[in-house]
């Protein structure tokens, strides 16, 4: 199903970018181009050729890791986009955790006191979470703590300006500079990193409050939890072991949405705060009619996307001893 997905992916963006109005030729040539040179370029991509041929070109190119080059940059798309991918990662991995370590136990306390002040207080917070704009957001939080309060540096990037990145291990300088000892430097992109991780996750914990709650009343509703308090089980036992274990599901749901999500949606954030990730490449592309950087990032997203839902398929058998993984019966 997985490499049914990808390859409606890559159809629906090669299909797209064809429709779409402009001549891929002339965007390539520039637009102080020559008749001449734009009919090289068009023969140089294979744009003089019927559509199925184009189209088995590029299935071929992108089964080889090629994703065609930059218009603005004629560096390889694939190339660019790894070397993007990590700063990305490293966003989304802390603003989901932070998220999770905000909405799991906020929505915990919220559905254990059900209907009165804390729950209330809770579900207003998340009501706000879900209809705050990201950009307004992102500006409040630079304003009032890079400008105002000096507290934060400035939107640069993922370090200061001069400061030399760690040795790559990984590509996330956070833990690149922990395995290596490089404390200053893991100090300053914390700081980076804080504004928008903090902007992200006060954003995104808003879904996770909701689900967890919803979740939650729904397992300390059942009968077996009525059954555990009737023995006297103690209150966080039944909260922790009969409430949260059998509301992980839907939870770990939402969180992989949450996560998925970050991968291709935190454009705005990354623009924002000029971090050089995969969203603020993509932003540049749509600018310059970059056609071939554009759709390099959609595959990949796409690509990065069927990868978490695989993998959430698989954390569903760790959660749910009940769910197992076995081979289909034969007929």
């Amino acid at each position: 199903m997985s490499v049914g997905a990808l390859f409606g992916i890559v159809v629906v963006v090669f299909l797209v970018v064809r429709i779409l109005p402009g001549d891929g030729a002339v965007l390539r040539a520039g637009p102080y181009a020559s008749a001449s040179r734009i009919a090289q370029i068009r023969k140089e991509f294979g744009l003089d050729k019927s559509l199925l041929s184009q189209f088995q070109t590029y299935m071929v190119n992108v089964l080889h890791g090629n994703l065609g080059t930059s218009i603005r940059t004629q560096a390889p798309v694939t190339t660019e986009l790894m070397s993007r991918l990590a700063a990305s990662l490293e966003m989304a991995l802390a603003s989901v955790l932070l998220a999770s370590l905000v909405g799991i136990p906020m929505g915990m306390w919220a559905a254990a006191r059900r209907g009165k002040w804390v729950d209330h207080i809770v579900r207003i917070f998340a009501v706000i979470g879900s209809s705050m704009a990201l950009f307004w957001l992102g500006l409040l939080m630079i304003y009032l703590f890079f400008y105002r309060l000096g507290w934060a540096p400035g939107p640069v990037g993922r370090l200061n300006i001069g400061t030399n990145p760690p040795t790559s291990i990984t590509g996330l300088f956070t833990v690149d500079a922990a395995l290596q000892g490089q404390w200053a430097i893991l100090t300053d992109a914390l700081r980076h990193l804080a504004l928008p991780v903090i902007t992200l996750g006060l954003v995104l914990s808003a879904p996770i409050i909701k689900m967890v709650r919803s979740a939650m009343i729904e397992s300390l509703d059942s009968d077996y939890v009525r059954t555990a308090r009737s023995v006297g089980v103690r209150g966080y036992e039944i909260l922790w072991r009969d409430g949260f274990r059998n509301a992980l599901i839907p939870v770990t749901t939402t969180m992989g949405i949450v996560f998925g999500y970050m991968l291709g949606g935190n454009i705005i954030i990354e623009f924002l705060f000029n971090w050089p990730g995969i969203g603020r490449y993509a932003f540049t592309a749509a600018q310059n009619n970059d056609i071939d950087a554009l759709q390099g990032f959609v595959i990949v997203v796409g690509v990065l996307y069927i990868i978490l839902n695989i993998l959430i398929d698989l954390i569903y058998v760790w959660v749910d001893p009940r769910i197992r993984i076995r081979k289909a019966p034969t007929s």
